[in-house]
């Protein structure tokens, strides 16, 4: 589990302090500007080259791939009137996933959770008129299929305003958690298997990693559903009527993701009870075995310890003639073996084998 990033105790708010004696770390900010007809794309040099877009009349997509330039952060944030907090939210990582409305822009915190990263990463949206700016923790991300559909002529995303572009990112934040979903019941059946079949001590660290995978699942999912559920609530110009009609489809991604979330959390709180009985049923039977063998051996060596006192009884009433016996040994064998076959014979009519 991350913990959370925060300022020295008594710092002003904002990024006023991170900014002051920081040297500035260059990160790749990119465009895609649209509108219905027409896409360009491109990768910004300066901050400065974004102001136009704040005015202009198409749809505009800034994607900043890393936080840790906070000069960059903070000059985008006055170009596009941000607000100092939400902009400290952004680089003091990880936030709950919450959203907040201001006067001329919405703000998002939201995790994006990919089979390669389950611990969650990060994303922060600010949607404004027509603009969205998205800040990441670091390059990679799962919105490449709403590049593509903004790359295509024709594409319902291009025929709507800002409000549908923010919604398609985190729809496509909240699909990306299937794939992870996919990736822990591969894991849990491979663990599963294992406590069944061959419990062993890597199946234990195997369950306490599953479990620690889920809860952080579950930590970042829950209060996604309550973002969904304020962006379709709260009055804002920002978001249209239209739009909202597309967000009840993702607050129904995002339920379904939390029902097999929830089905998980049953399924592993018995895996351990499970693994600790298939534990205790293999140790009972090692030890069923065991006893076994050791009565089995408790005549053989009854037998083996009359014959091995080795006392010369010729001269006395108490003869034991297998002494002097030329077939003795045999006979003892015999024996032996006699009394072995007739307790297997008895321990299998039991079901004791």
């Amino acid at each position: 589990m991350r913990l959370k990033k925060h300022s020295k105790p008594g710092a002003a708010p904002g990024l006023e302090a991170l900014t002051k004696g920081r040297l500035a770390a260059r990160v790749p900010v990119t465009v895609i500007d649209y509108t219905e007809d027409t896409v360009t794309e491109r990768r910004l040099t300066t901050v400065e080259e974004c102001r136009p877009l704040k005015e202009s009349d198409s749809v505009s997509w800034i994607n900043v791939d890393g936080i840790s330039d906070v000069d960059l952060v903070a000059h985008m944030g006055k170009i596009f009137g941000l607000h100092p907090l939400a902009l400290e939210d952004c680089i003091h990582v990880p936030q709950r996933p919450k959203v907040e409305f201001f006067e001329s822009n919405v703000y998002i915190v939201t995790q994006m959770i990919t089979p390669e990263s389950p611990e969650g990463e990060q994303v922060s949206i600010f949607l404004g008129k027509d603009f969205v700016i998205t800040l990441q923790e670091k390059p990679g991300d799962v919105f490449d299929p709403v590049r593509n559909r903004i790359r295509r002529a024709g594409s319902l995303l291009r025929k709507h305003k800002a409000d549908f572009l923010a919604y398609s990112l985190v729809d496509a934040i909240i699909d990306g958690y299937f794939p992870a979903l996919e990736r822990f019941n591969d894991e849990y059946e491979e663990i599963e298997d294992e406590v069944v079949n061959n419990p062993a001590q890597q199946t234990t660290e195997g369950i306490h990693r599953l479990k620690n995978m889920l809860a952080a699942y579950r930590r970042i999912t829950w209060p996604e559903r309550d973002l969904v559920n304020a962006l379709l609530r709260h009055e804002t110009p920002l978001i249209t009527d239209e739009c909202r009609l597309y967000l009840k489809d993702c607050y129904d991604h995002i339920i379904q993701v939390l029902d097999v979330i929830e089905t998980y959390r049953e399924l592993m709180a018995g895996m351990m009870e499970t693994y600790m009985n298939s534990i205790s049923l293999r140790m009972n039977q090692v030890m069923k075995l065991l006893t076994v063998i050791a009565t089995i051996f408790m005549p053989l060596t009854f037998i083996a310890g009359i014959y091995g006192m080795n006392f010369n009884t010729r001269q006395s009433k108490w003869n034991m003639p297998e002494l002097n016996w030329a077939y003795g040994y045999p006979f003892a064998m015999a024996l032996m073996l006699a009394v072995t076959v007739v307790m297997l014979l008895f321990f299998r009519r039991k079901q004791w084998l």
